[in-house]
């Protein structure tokens, strides 16, 4: 069974926020989980959880964009971040629905609903249905599956424009 990061030449698949969604190739992901620390490897590819109230972004009130760790893709604004009391970066939607797959999540007993990014398939964390108006939802994401960029930064629109911009 191919998986779409294994998928030589996927077609290209656009967001309505104008990003590139095509998983990355084998080789632009060997490249990419290579340069994870091993904190952001178990969290982002083996669906772990950082420890609460240690996250580098749980207190970050800066303006911009909180994109996926691995592949560059915007999930989040600043905006819709708040301070939810749980230990992690809260968020009340993400910065395009189509850059977010849910997933139902049965592990530790649990049934919640896992988010991932939908361009290269990372763990972020969870949503669960007890967030702020407007939506009444919380996307609890660990800050280790997240890069921050400033307000004004380019955001890269595809892997390769993110395996550029980080050398």
């Amino acid at each position: 069974m191919t998986t779409p990061s294994e998928t030589p030449h996927a077609s290209p698949q656009t967001s309505p926020a104008g990003f590139d969604l095509t998983p990355p190739t084998a080789e632009q992901r060997r490249t990419l989980e290579a340069r994870l620390s091993g904190e952001e490897r178990r969290v982002l590819l083996s669906h772990g959880t950082e420890a609460p109230h240690c996250g580098t972004l749980l207190h970050n009130k800066t303006p911009g964009t909180y994109c996926c760790q691995l592949c560059g893709l915007p999930l989040f604004q600043a905006g819709t971040k708040f301070e939810s009391g749980t230990g992690w970066p809260s968020f009340t939607a993400p910065f395009d629905t189509a850059h977010v797959k849910l997933l139902q999540d049965n592990s530790y007993g649990m049934v919640r609903v896992e988010t991932l990014c939908a361009r290269c398939g990372s763990h972020q964390g969870h949503v669960f249905p007890d967030g702020p108006p407007p939506t009444g939802v919380r996307f609890c994401i660990n800050s280790v599956a997240l890069r921050f960029e400033p307000e004004g930064a380019a955001l890269a629109r595809s892997v390769q424009d993110y395996i550029d911009s980080i050398g």
